[in-house]
């Protein structure tokens, strides 16, 4: 196998130019498999066992574990072994990962993996290894770099337990991981989990840094309870405001490959689709949606003149009539009526396209609506601003927008002839002048955004009418970078 890995590297060089990519294009089930290595100015270097990093996307990693799934001792020590000594032959100091690629289509083998390349630093993930040995890394590193020897030896650094770490990004997952921007409105952790963040609730995420948002690690003994205490953990977790993975995350962890450790650096890749596809707004939202709504009333910040009057009675029922639509393009622009029934005993009856939602009844505060029906409670986390309710369920997001009574019209200006900024970034280059003919597919201009570039293209075969920002500008999202000319009719 080893002699037709070679082979193939050999004959993939000329089209793929990255190592890690060559090596998984020779191997059918490919692993992320790394080892944690320290070293003193002493000469004495030891290895704090392995962690798994094979969830990937875009080939930068999103969950990493400890220990890796499916590792035997034999592997372990050979590839802890491997580690160590290539540390010690360029006499290491410092904290250090080496990384390796394995081959887990049958299992992990001692002749099944490669070494891919070293990062000689402290690394995102490290904290599934402080939670299952029990050591604090950068205390290690500052000792080292003190010239004290390492605190403890080989013998005496232990495995305990399981640890699962996922990277919560500001991205949009449903637009291929495309780094987001915005304010957090909402931000709230549960207690039971590590979390190392520095972004809290009124923060903004700006276009200039890396789109992590924090580090979520659970652990537990064994591996089944740290992903279910890491999976209920992002669930408990409220964000409302800026767009984040944390769905896509609560998904990830819910496979079947992933509960039962059979991972590779393409599983993300193959099932996608069914990972990042946006929910559907179901009834009960638009329900959430009015009730929010009418507990704004009459509060500073409503922008309806009618609000002061939209639930006025004298006697009996209380009757409140709201229109939404759907935010996301991807539902339409349909308009949902909405019809707030209120009894006299506390009971809300929901009517929905002519369809009844009966609540017991309904808890509404300035930021959570809890619904009561047959015995059962059902909490939902919101934010209002203007004419847009965000409403948390689970691991959705629902995002309605409030029709006003009039709207001016708006033309369909992300068609073919408009190429637009898909977020906040960096023009960093612009490849085309105006006048030029381009073609279908071709790469017109390079927005930067959180340390990845973004080509954008041709949506068709045309001629460039006119271009409104130059290499060097930062661009919000959704600003008018190229115009193409008009097809001819």
């Amino acid at each position: 196998f080893a002699d037709a890995l070679v082979s193939c590297r050999s004959e993939a060089k000329s089209a793929f130019g990255d190592e890690r990519v060559l090596i998984e294009k020779c191997i059918e089930q490919p692993r992320h498999i790394e080892v944690q290595v320290f070293g003193d100015s002493h000469g004495n270097i030891v290895h704090l066992f392995e962690r798994d990093c094979s969830l990937q996307r875009r080939h930068q990693k999103v969950i990493e574990e400890a220990p890796a799934p499916g590792m035997t001792e034999e592997v372990r020590a050979l590839m802890t072994e491997a580690a160590v000594t290539a540390a010690q032959a360029i006499g290491y100091e410092n904290a250090g990962t080496i990384e390796f690629i394995a081959d887990g289509s049958s299992g992990l083998r001692t002749d099944g993996f490669w070494f891919m390349e070293m990062n000689t630093r402290l690394q995102v993930e490290h904290p599934v290894t402080e939670m299952v040995t029990g050591l604090d890394l950068v205390e290690w590193q500052i000792r080292v770099a003190r010239g004290e020897t390492l605190p403890l030896d080989q013998e005496q650094i232990v495995l305990s337990g399981h640890a699962v770490e996922a990277r919560l990004y500001a991205e949009d997952p449903a637009k291929d991981f495309l780094p987001a921007t915005g304010t957090f409105d909402a931000l709230d952790f549960p207690q039971d989990l590590r979390i190392d963040t520095g972004v809290k609730t009124g923060d903004t995420i700006s276009p200039f840094y890396d789109p992590i948002v924090a580090k979520m690690i659970a652990h537990g003994a064994t591996r089944g309870e740290a992903i279910n205490t890491l999976r209920f953990g992002l669930e408990a977790t409220t964000i409302i405001g800026a767009t984040t993975n944390r769905a896509f995350l609560i998904r990830l962890l819910s496979l079947e490959p992933v509960e039962i450790g059979e991972l590779d650096t393409g599983l993300i890749a193959r099932y996608q689709a069914g990972l990042t596809s946006p929910r559907t707004v179901q009834p009960i939202h638009y329900a959430v949606a009015a009730l929010a709504q009418s507990y704004r009333v009459g509060k500073p910040g409503s922008d309806d003149p009618f609000d002061a009057i939209r639930s006025f009675d004298l006697w009996g029922e209380r009757i409140e009539h709201f229109d939404f639509e759907p935010r996301v393009q991807h539902q339409g622009g349909d308009r949902i009526a909405v019809r707030l029934v209120r009894g006299n005993g506390g009971a809300v009856e929901a009517w929905i396209a002519d369809k009844k939602m009966a609540f017991d009844s309904a808890e509404i505060g300035d930021d959570r609506v809890v619904l009561d029906a047959n015995g059962h409670s059902t909490a939902f986390r919101y934010t209002a601003q203007s004419d847009v309710i965000a409403i948390q369920d689970n691991a959705d997001l629902q995002v309605i927008r409030r029709a006003a009574l009039l709207e001016a019209f708006e033309s369909d200006m992300e068609g073919d002839d408009r190429i637009t900024a898909p977020m906040h970034g960096l023009i960093r280059r612009v490849n085309v002048n105006a006048g030029d003919s381009v073609a279908k597919g071709q790469s017109l201009i390079v927005v930067e955004a959180m340390k990845m570039e973004h080509m954008l293209t041709a949506p068709r075969d045309a001629i460039i009418a006119e271009i409104l920002a130059g290499e060097g500008d930062q661009v919000a999202e959704g600003a008018l970078l190229i115009a193409l000319e008009e097809e001819a009719s």
